[in-house]
């Protein structure tokens, strides 16, 4: 299964201050809810130099797919999402009926009552990772060719677990790239991207570790799921220590999801056996608050080697800024 990125589980609880908490003035405007923010131009623009960093490295030949912040539902119920991670999911749901019904509603709504109970399932559900369209797509194709398919995908993902923390939003970017082919095909995929991955974080000046981890799957049979994730090394995770060593924050996956999509959409490898996939996947999101959390909030200030990494110029950022990019 795939569910890059966010594995901690969330902290529905009342929060004490965190040490991310200074940055949320600078980087954000609440809009209502916990985990979705408005982005201030300062932090937009890191995001922005940061995804073109990371399209820098992008292999030869790799397919760029951009996807909206929804999917088809019975595409994920098919990828078996619902099976394993059912509390994060968020689904669409619209008021349908004739005009009289839905009238009956806002009336509801008017009188003070519950409009939200005449709510009935769409059929799309909010994108919980960027990667679960690309395999439908790439069934659809056929065989895959010999080397297989790599894919540049990039979507606004949710997942339904409230906090305060900025680094766990609710709403969140995130880049994948993605690999489909023979098993020897996703290992060298995976195994050159953690080099990768790790280089580019050490460029940008973080601190990290890379580490066995498991997705959080879903109640008791999802703790066995969980073991036997880490038992066979399918999952690593580039942690940045945020707020401390011992929890720290995931900012990279690197998944390897074996046959399960190849499975599922019945997509042949070169020799007409089911594929494997992996991916490798960025959380946007918390990337930019990693990076104003190591570096501060005056880019004018990073170091040379930061700035000319991410194309910064050397004082303009800064002077926009005090101008009122807050």
């Amino acid at each position: 299964m795939n569910a890059p990125l966010r594995t901690e589980s969330p902290e529905l609880a009342p929060q004490s201050a965190d040490p991310l908490d200074h940055l949320a003035d600078v980087l954000f405007h609440k809009m209502g809810t916990d985990g979705v923010y408005a982005r201030t131009a300062l932090y937009e623009d890191v995001v922005e130099r940061l995804a073109a960093l990371i399209t820098r490295h992008r292999d030869d030949g790799t397919e760029v797919m951009r996807f909206p912040p929804v999917m088809n539902r019975a595409q994920l119920e098919k990828s078996g999402y619902l099976k394993s991670f059912p509390n994060l999911l968020g689904c669409v749901c619209g008021l349908h009926g004739t005009e009289r019904e839905i009238n009956a509603a806002v009336s509801r709504f008017d009188a003070g009552g519950d409009w939200t109970t005449s709510l009935s399932p769409a059929d799309l559900v909010l994108s919980p990772a960027a990667c679960y369209p690309v395999y439908p797509i790439a069934a659809a194709r056929g065989p895959l060719p010999a080397g297989g398919l790599r894919f540049d995908v990039a979507a606004d993902c949710f997942r339904r677990e409230p906090s305060r923390h900025l680094d766990r939003l609710q709403s969140f970017r995130m880049r994948e790239y993605v690999c489909i082919g023979t098993a020897d095909d996703v290992s060298d995929f995976r195994e050159r991207w953690m080099v990768r991955a790790q280089q580019i974080a050490r460029d940008l000046g973080l601190s990290f570790r890379v580490d066995y981890a498991s997705d959080p799957f879903f109640g008791r049979v999802g703790q066995m799921k969980a073991v036997s994730q880490k038992q066979q090394s399918l999952k690593f995770e580039l942690l940045v220590p945020l707020r401390s060593e011992e929890k720290p924050t995931a900012c990279m996956s690197f998944n390897y999801h074996q046959a399960h999509f190849g499975t599922t959409w019945g997509i042949k490898d070169a020799d007409g056996e089911p594929a494997h996939t992996g991916c490798v996947a960025f959380g946007m999101d918390r990337l930019a608050v990693a990076m104003f959390h190591t570096h501060g909030t005056n880019l004018d200030a990073w170091s040379a080697k930061v700035r000319e990494l991410l194309g910064l110029p050397a004082h303009a950022i800064a002077d926009a800024h005090i101008e009122g990019w807050r």
